[in-house]
């Protein structure tokens, strides 16, 4: 991983003496060796900073709609739009296509760095099984093959792992692991496309109605309404969201459960054709709330009836601003199938 962090490094360098982009959105190390966080580097200098190994989770393409916002202007002024580089993983990337899609992030306005990715690691897992050989919990240092994880923790005993099942579970499932349409490509290790990664969501698709409403209840009963989880969406991008408007009132501020599931009902229905299943709201939950089974159906639910998958195409319209004939509709006019 160290080789794809100096090609990033390198490659941010020569845009910025290039005068190619006025902002590059990467990642530097945080505050623990099995942490990576965002960075807003704005000049050459800057990129030393920039790294790249299986910690850098975040979605950067959350980054954009906030960036390309210009804000009020004065009569009289011209704002111009900045010129954004921006590290993306192959799940960054689609979600970048669908900002693009939707008006949110201009394409002449962004060179793409795509990155290899082998899989983002679970800190959490990482944390149990370190604490389970060594009695703590935190890293001091942190190193990685393309098989194995090695923790050292803060008493010097290393721990070596396996790396797969650390992987977090998005990344085992991820059909889309290789980066198309970047600008620029960074080459080297990535994991192959999953097979059967619909495993899952059928399963949950096969319950009951009444099985599937119980198990979205107990799941979202834990959800404290931070909102962590649609901060952390690259897709959750408006201004004013429904769950905060008064003026009408949609729902409740509160943590009584019919407002916490109309609030996570709406926005997983917000997420149909959009959501790239990059793990993100999970990884963001404080209170460790799974909403993958009930996101990952609605994206199956959309893929059988319109045949869309989000992907790197930005050619292809999303099918909720579209409309064709043969457009399937017994959803419509018979629900209970569903």
């Amino acid at each position: 991983m160290a080789g794809v962090a100096e090609e990033i490094r390198r490659a941010a360098a020569e845009l910025f003496q290039e005068g190619r982009i006025d902002l590059l959105i990467g990642f530097e190390r945080g505050t623990g060796s099995c942490r990576a966080r965002p960075v807003f580097v704005e000049n050459a200098s800057g990129v030393d900073t920039l790294i790249w190994d299986s910690t850098c989770s975040n979605n950067l393409a959350v980054y954009l709609p906030s960036t390309f916002r210009l804000g009020p202007q004065k009569k009289g002024e011209e704002k111009s739009l900045p010129r954004v580089g921006i590290v993306a993983k192959a799940c960054d990337m689609r979600s970048v296509v669908a900002l693009v899609k939707e008006n949110q992030a201009p394409r002449e306005k962004l060179i793409i760095i795509g990155v290899p990715c082998m899989g983002m690691l679970d800190e959490r897992k990482l944390a149990a099984e370190v604490e389970k050989a060594t009695g703590h919990s935190d890293v001091s240092e942190l190193s990685e093959s393309i098989d194995t994880i090695c923790a050292t923790a803060p008493d010097g005993r290393k721990v070596e792992m396996a790396r797969e099942p650390l992987v977090q579970a998005a990344c085992r499932e991820c059909r889309f692991a290789v980066v198309q349409g970047a600008d620029i490509t960074v080459t080297g290790p990535s994991r192959p496309p999953a097979a059967g990664s619909d495993a899952s969501v059928l399963q949950f698709a096969r319950l009951g109605g009444e099985e599937r409403w119980k198990s979205f209840e107990e799941e979202v009963s834990r959800c404290i309404r931070c909102y962590a989880c649609r901060q952390a969406c690259p897709t959750c991008y408006c201004t004013e969201c429904f769950a905060e408007t008064n003026k009408p009132a949609w729902i409740g501020a509160t943590t009584e459960i019919t407002d916490t599931m109309i609030f996570h009902i709406i926005r997983i229905f917000h997420q149909a054709g959009r959501c790239v299943e990059c793990d993100a709201c999970v990884r963001a939950c404080p209170m460790g709330i799974d909403l993958r089974p009930f996101a990952r159906k609605i994206a199956l639910d959309v893929r059988q009836m319109f045949g869309f998958t989000p992907g790197f195409d930005l050619e292809t319209p999303p099918p909720l601003v579209t409309f064709k004939d043969d457009d399937q509709q017994d959803f419509i006019t018979e629900p209970q199938r569903g």
